[in-house]
């Protein structure tokens, strides 16, 4: 039997860049309410959170259900944005080398799965996982540790057999808190943020030459260079 070894990657501003995507949805939302937010208020309130929390900080007067609402008109507003993805830099080099090596992938998002099947249609990656696993159906989204502890269970993996590469302080937290390696991508948030949020360490994309760090060298057992690679 090969070397046992899992990747977990979060979806935006991992596989893909959104945020500007995101942030003029919000806007074009908020606009109606002769409010907006800027690049920071995004990254502080909403990039990494789920639904639930993001309505609840944005619109605090607004009842339960009007939430719901407000969240599927921003998605509606969302997809309406996206046309052809492009992946983040180096991403089809990294599947690919999985691919080779049987290693299973799974997508760990607190995304709306509708949004979840839209871009990853747009950036033709459908196919490349073994699981999607969407916050909005566990009792708990990131950064509580359900969401990587159940992808981790549906892939038959341990933490120790997995790495995860995420660009949010929750999704770091999300992942590290289920005992998962943890890459952050500085997509969107500096390198002390992400370390600080429990990240072993950092790359800006992919094609980052600080990645081979975290991933197992051939004939070496899964995992082995994950932990010990640190540096």
């Amino acid at each position: 039997m090969g070397a046992r070894f899992a990747l977990l990657f979060d979806l935006d501003g991992t596989l893909v860049d959104t945020d500007l995507h995101h942030i003029g949805a919000y806007n074009e939302l908020l606009s109606g309410y002769g409010r907006s937010i800027t690049v920071e208020d995004y990254r502080r309130q909403v990039m990494g959170f789920t639904n639930d929390d993001i309505m609840r900080r944005l619109f605090p007067d607004q009842s339960t259900a009007r939430h719901a609402e407000l969240a599927d008109r921003k998605e509606e507003l969302f997809r309406a944005r996206l046309s052809r993805l492009q992946p983040t830099a180096g991403l089809l080099g990294l599947l690919a080398w999985a691919d080779e090596r049987a290693y299973p992938m799974a997508v760990v998002t607190n995304a709306p799965m509708s949004n979840a099947t839209a871009m990853l249609e747009g950036l033709e990656l459908s196919h490349r996982f073994q699981r999607i696993i969407v916050g909005e159906t566990l009792a708990h989204g990131k950064p509580h540790p359900l969401p990587y502890q159940t992808a981790l269970g549906q892939l038959g993996m341990q933490p120790f057999e997995a790495i995860a590469f995420e660009d949010s302080t929750s999704g770091v937290k999300s992942a590290s808190s289920a005992g998962i390696l943890t890459v952050g991508m500085t997509t969107s948030l500096h390198e002390e943020s992400l370390r600080a949020a429990g990240a072993r360490g950092t790359i800006r994309d992919f094609d980052d030459p600080r990645l081979h760090r975290w991933l197992p060298q051939d004939g070496a057992p899964a995992g082995v260079s994950a932990q010990t690679g640190i540096g």
